[in-house]
């Protein structure tokens, strides 16, 4: 099929929104859910709760992160099973996820103080910000095995094209988290343990609306038994979800490097620059959340082209996504020109940090640009189960871009941060899409 005929082929435009739409919308609630928290905090009387929730999520997003691979294997190798009708595949593939998921979970638990104080220590935050980041982390880290087994749930509907069941378990957990939010901070005046709590509750709340829907589907396979899934359970099994993991480990490590030194170098910067950064960074997540819903798409489809072995159907459906990832991206470039300083304004009341904000926005216009390539062609690589391509483009950006960019600008503080991110961002963007076009792995199944 010719790119035009692609691009303007209506069967091939509303498969990609029925799968793209459902996670663009509840993807968008993830974001706007750390807009809500920010909104809370930030019109607190002081600078310092904001940036407390600030760092002490940026701990608790560090770890579920870093542990993201458990989705994106999940999804990866759950989309080739789907595509070759391998039902048994897909069942071990939950079942391991889920275990990985909990040893994960449970270890975060016990290791918690360790954790927030190594993490304290990387940070020169004020006493203040150090404080109600503890008091956060310290209820928000009863949630992790909760955000873990759920990320392998969500990744298994996804892998298996069911992405109005996962839009649906998002959108109720993170509206459970905004009410409780509001009542919580400004109803109970629990400030930063009421955001922490609300977290919690929400994060509970994802699980169980993903539990149940996995349950049904489990039940609609024919060949399904429930006392067979403890056979998946042997170690045997997991060789080619840890080899997938490791990988995409390294990958997430990298990518958490850089953001989380953008909030624990920020925090140096001072207290309004840290809860500017929390603004800015939140709107970064806004654009991430929204490409990803696209990159889902081509996650899908990619592992559904690898497992019935069909070359044309994959370049296609990347194709179709790189069309419409850019669209998007160009819209939020649009939004960020004309209505950024209104959506700061909304999320906090205190002037200096709206100053700040409004300082640094116009390395947020640009980003859209320089970042939709790397959401994706993470989606395209996840979907062909190829972590080490992904792993390498990361390392390259992080290590021979970001932290390099930031040495040679640091003269000029937070501009020198947000250009360092800049070219980190088109550097995955453009390894990765090169990568593509020359690889062998993409000419042959």
């Amino acid at each position: 099929m010719s790119i035009k005929a692609l691009l303007f082929n209506s069967q091939k435009n509303r498969q990609l929104f029925a799968l793209a739409l459902p996670m663009i919308l509840s993807n968008i609630t993830i974001p706007l859910l750390g807009l809500v928290d920010t909104a809370v905090i930030g019109h607190l009387s002081e600078a310092y709760y904001l940036g407390g929730v600030a760092l002490g999520s940026t701990i608790i997003t560090l770890i579920v992160w870093l542990l993201g691979f458990l989705r994106m294997s999940t999804t990866g190798l759950v989309a080739q099973a789907y595509g070759a009708n391998d039902t048994v595949t897909q069942q071990k593939l939950l079942v391991q996820g889920c275990s990985l998921a909990l040893i994960f979970g449970f270890s975060a638990i016990i290791l918690q103080q360790p954790l927030l104080e190594f993490a304290m220590s990387l940070s020169q935050a004020s006493e203040e910000v150090k404080h109600f980041c503890s008091e956060y982390v310290n209820i928000r880290i009863w949630s992790i095995p909760f955000a873990l087994v759920n990320l392998v749930l969500l990744g298994w509907l996804l892998g298996r094209q069911a992405p109005k069941a996962a839009m649906w378990q998002l959108i109720i957990a993170n509206i459970v988290n905004i009410v409780l939010d509001v009542v919580f901070v400004i109803g109970f005046e629990w400030n930063v343990k009421g955001a922490a709590l609300a977290s919690v509750i929400a994060d509970i709340c994802a699980f169980t609306v993903a539990a149940v829907i996995v349950k049904r589907a489990l039940y609609q396979q024919s060949d399904f038994n429930l006392s067979k899934l403890f056979i998946h359970l042997s170690y045997k099994g997991y060789s080619q979800l840890l080899k997938l993991n490791r990988d995409i480990f390294i990958r997430s490590l990298c990518l958490q490097a850089s953001f989380t030194f953008m909030t624990f170098y920020g925090a140096g910067l001072g207290d309004d620059i840290i809860a500017a950064n929390a603004v800015l960074l939140n709107l970064l997540m806004l654009i991430s959340y929204a490409l990803d819903g696209i990159a889902y798409y081509a996650e899908a489809e990619v592992g559904r082209a690898v497992g019935q072995k069909n070359l044309p159907l994959l370049h296609e459906s990347v194709l179709l996504a790189g069309y419409w990832s850019a669209l998007f991206s160009v819209g939020f470039c649009l939004l960020f020109y004309f209505g950024g300083s209104g959506i700061i304004s909304l999320l906090t009341s205190i002037e200096i940090v709206q100053q700040q904000a409004n300082m640094y926005l116009i390395w947020l216009v640009f980003m859209p640009l320089l970042a939709f390539g790397s959401y994706l062609f993470d989606g395209v690589y996840i979907g062909a189960a190829q972590g080490r391509a992904m792993r390498n483009s990361m390392i390259i950006a992080t290590f021979v871009v970001f932290f390099p960019c930031w040495y040679l600008l640091q003269g000029y503080g937070n501009h020198g941060l947000w250009a360092a991110m800049s070219a980190f961002m088109l550097c995955r963007s453009a390894s990765l899409a090169l990568h593509y076009k020359y690889s062998q792995a993409f000419k042959q199944i």
